[in-house]
């Protein structure tokens, strides 16, 4: 089945979270309601015309590396140059350096369409746009003067540059050095592994945002610095000029995401441009890492959809046993335990997708107000629409595998692809068990008044068990020892996504009241998926002492 856009989907729950109120702002004025219906309009003909067709191609014609240069997989090119010639990489940049000024809201749509079409390709702008945002709040004016343009406008891609062999999630256990040269600019030396689209033949130029130390750097993070280092030099006109000394070594051969680039990238001296202050480069990469922690979510959501879309559509025509219901079709739609996954699809990925757009509405709103409150907000969704709309773009695809039967397990069908290409998604910009530590961890820092603020939004009498139980967990994560804080912090994360997800799912079925899915929808998470709130809780808030219940040498006997 081909790929469609889910318009209706969308804006429903951007009435439901009261996404109008952007245009009610200085910033956002323009971004009525016939604006933003416009742009999902001619985002969705991209995703579906001329994106979601790469999706197979990408996965049976992975990207090579000949003579030290990156082939891409057929037709990516044109893909990549139609994204970029619409002006989505830029679609939430600032117009000064071209971009299109529109809120992340509807940034995160637009990406959302382009991850279900095909999220190999679909990543490419999304590290970019990461970039973007990274220059626009740390570049010096010289380097938003020359680079912004050309990133904004597509002409040339970005990465960001964090692991090395030695240092995954512990960045500061990084070896990748930089000396100054005297005349501004800095010698890059190490290497990075995992660097998503690193080298590419699809643009005209890669910048690679590079974390490394300064021979004064303190050990860990707090001595780690940040330096822009593109692939070309850029020349007095500012156009690609001579080749910069870096260049990827390898590519990972993966699970999926075959035509996404992953390279491991050698920098020997390469010139670099610092972004930031010295030492302050975890700042600023931060803000590019939580700009794609929220694109990643909405990547999982992406995938999600297309996978409930190719099942349900298998579903449909699948001939198997006899109805057991009065008109049934004789296709396994008509069988109860289908008829549970599709819906369970379906809610996770309504739910899913409300809370990423209601983070990128926190986001919008803090930035057109300055309120802290908005921007409180936004901190405390970022982890939860990361972990839980890749989680559920796992969940979903691996149900959609399942709905597939025997179909799903071989390559046919593309439903394994979906799956193999999602499941990433919980381990980069941060893992999910990451992600579950920080909003236990640094978003309780401020008692549990922004969770408290969260959940005073949540009225419906439906919600309230499920409410009460996240608030006593809540309670007692504030005054818990770290390590038990997060030993329980995978499941209070899921317990505060299914609270929120059928938050909105209640204010999606009360904004369409005659729209029968909506409110199958809202009914089907009260009951099926909202009853797993209180145990979620009750896990939560059992503290670290089974966990270590065995020593090291037991525990791997």
């Amino acid at each position: 089945m081909a790929y469609r856009a889910p318009i209706a989907d969308t804006e429903l729950l951007l009435t439901a979270i009261d996404a109008g109120r952007l245009a009610a702002t200085a910033r956002f004025a323009d971004a009525t309601r016939d604006t933003l219906s416009a742009v999902l309009a001619e985002a969705a003909r991209l995703a579906e015309a001329v994106i979601a067709p790469l999706q197979r191609v990408g996965d049976i014609h992975p990207a090579r590396l000949e003579n030290g240069v990156v082939r891409c997989s057929p037709g990516f090119a044109a893909g990549y140059a139609a994204i970029a010639e619409g002006g989505w990489v830029g679609i939430s940049a600032d117009p000064a350096h071209g971009g299109m000024g529109l809120p992340v809201t509807a940034g995160a749509a637009v990406m959302e369409y382009l991850s279900g079409a095909c999220l190999a390709l679909g990543l490419c702008p999304l590290l970019t746009q990461g970039q973007i945002e990274a220059l626009e709040h740390h570049g010096d004016a010289a380097i938003q003067a020359l680079y912004l343009p050309k990133l904004v406008s597509g002409r040339w891609t970005g990465t960001m540059n964090l692991t090395e062999p030695q240092a995954g999630s512990d960045v500061g256990a990084l070896r990748t050095t930089a000396r100054a040269n005297g005349d501004g600019t800095y010698a890059v030396t190490g290497q990075k592994i995992y660097i998503s689209w690193g080298d590419h033949d699809v643009a005209e130029n890669i910048c690679h945002l590079v974390l490394a130390r300064l021979p004064d750097g303190a050990p860990g993070t707090r001595g780690i610095s940040l330096f822009l280092v593109p692939k070309y030099l850029p020349d007095a006109a500012g156009n690609p000029g001579v080749a910069n000394a870096l260049r990827p070594i390898g590519l990972e051969h993966k699970m999926g995401l075959h035509g996404s680039p992953t390279a491991t990238m050698d920098y020997a001296g390469a010139t670099g441009w610092m972004v930031g202050e010295p030492h302050g480069g975890m700042a600023a990469m931060f803000t590019m890492m939580n700009n794609a922690r929220l694109s990643v979510g909405v990547q999982g959501v992406g995938v999600a959809e297309a996978a409930m879309q190719k099942a349900v559509a298998f579903a449909a025509d699948r001939r198997q046993g006899k109805p057991l219901v009065a008109g049934g079709t004789g296709a396994i739609l008509d069988h109860a335990d289908v008829r549970r996954m599709l819906m369970t699809m379906r809610a996770l990925t309504q739910s899913a997708r409300a809370i990423c757009l209601d983070c990128a509405l926190s986001i919008d709103m803090a930035r057109a107000t300055d309120d802290p409150a908005w921007a409180a907000r936004a901190a405390l969704l970022t982890p939860i629409a990361k972990a839980f709309g890749t989680d559920t773009g796992c969940e979903v695809a691996e149900l959609g595998l399942q709905v597939h039967g025997g179909m799903g397990y071989v390559e046919d069908t593309g439903a394994a692809q979906l799956y193999r290409d999602v499941r990433v998604t919980t381990i980069y910009e941060g893992t999910n068990g990451i992600q579950a530590m920080d909003l236990v961890g640094r978003k309780l820092m401020d008692g549990g008044a922004a969770v408290r603020g969260l959940l005073s939004e949540i009225g419906a009498p439906e919600l309230a068990e499920a409410k009460a139980a996240v608030a006593r967990a809540t309670g007692w994560m504030v005054g818990a020892d770290m390590n038990d804080r997060f030993a329980g912090a995978v499941p209070y994360l899921r317990a505060m996504a299914l609270l929120l997800g059928a938050h909105h799912l209640l204010r999606a079925a009360a904004a369409a009241p005659g729209q029968p899915l909506a409110q199958a929808l809202a009914r089907f998470h009260l009951r099926q998926l909202l009853p797993r709130v209180p145990s979620l809780c009750a896990a939560a808030t059992e503290g670290a002492g089974d966990l270590y219940a065995l020593d090291a040498a037991t525990l791997a006997s």
